[in-house]
């Protein structure tokens, strides 16, 4: 199989087991640190490039609302991760019970933008209603600088993402829409949760 693995704490024991089970996947990473813990673990990494598509995407979130609409990018990886998010032909996440949230946005929304435009993208996120921006000490794995906007709460994800998606400078945001993920497994003390476009259900 040909498989996107994401960046984050969750997902550095999905690919754990991974490699235990299906060294002989191919992969793409959306980290450089993805990228090296499936090398030392075995897993061919290869460019998406060179993968062309993915049968499935495994990746984490920092918030999972009700209708299954997300923020990431809290680990700077946000750019990447869409891509191969776009690629799969399954898209999964996987979370413990403390993502779960009624309303995105406490966690923050993250912003990769061009160094050109730092400023110019900070004032434009506090015009539209941000009530604070900052700017991480380090880069994307891009090279580029990452902004954080406190926009809670979002009542609307996709109406938010579309407006900062018309703000030049902005690379990408942390918004991913309910319609690009396929499942959402959620980690409980007593087993694992399952929310699909549906709605949830356990298994």
């Amino acid at each position: 199989m040909r498989v996107g693995l994401g960046t984050g704490s969750t997902v550095y024991y999905t690919i754990l087991e991974l490699a235990e089970r299906s060294p002989e996947i191919t992969c793409i990473g959306t980290s450089d640190k993805t990228e090296a813990l499936a090398r030392e673990r075995g897993l061919t990494v290869v460019t998406p490039g060179e993968i062309g598509s993915l049968d499935v995407a495994i990746d984490g979130a920092d918030e999972v609302d009700p209708s299954m609409n997300l923020v990431k990018g809290g680990g700077g990886a946000l750019t990447r991760e869409k891509i191969v998010a776009e690629l799969a032909d399954e898209f999964i996440v996987v979370v413990d019970r403390s993502k779960l949230v009624d309303r995105l946005g406490r966690f923050g929304l993250p912003f990769e933008v061009l160094e050109f435009g730092v400023e110019p993208v900070r004032r434009r996120l506090l015009a539209l209603g941000a009530q604070d921006v900052t700017v991480r000490e380090a880069p994307s794995d891009n090279g580029n600088p990452l902004l954080d906007a406190d926009f809670f709460p979002i009542d609307d994800p996709a109406a938010l993402g579309r407006s900062c998606h018309e703000i030049p400078g902005v690379i990408e945001h942390g918004i991913f829409n309910s319609a690009v993920v396929d499942r959402v497994c959620v980690a409980h003390d007593d087993g694992v949760q399952e929310m699909h476009p549906r709605g949830p259900g356990s298994h």
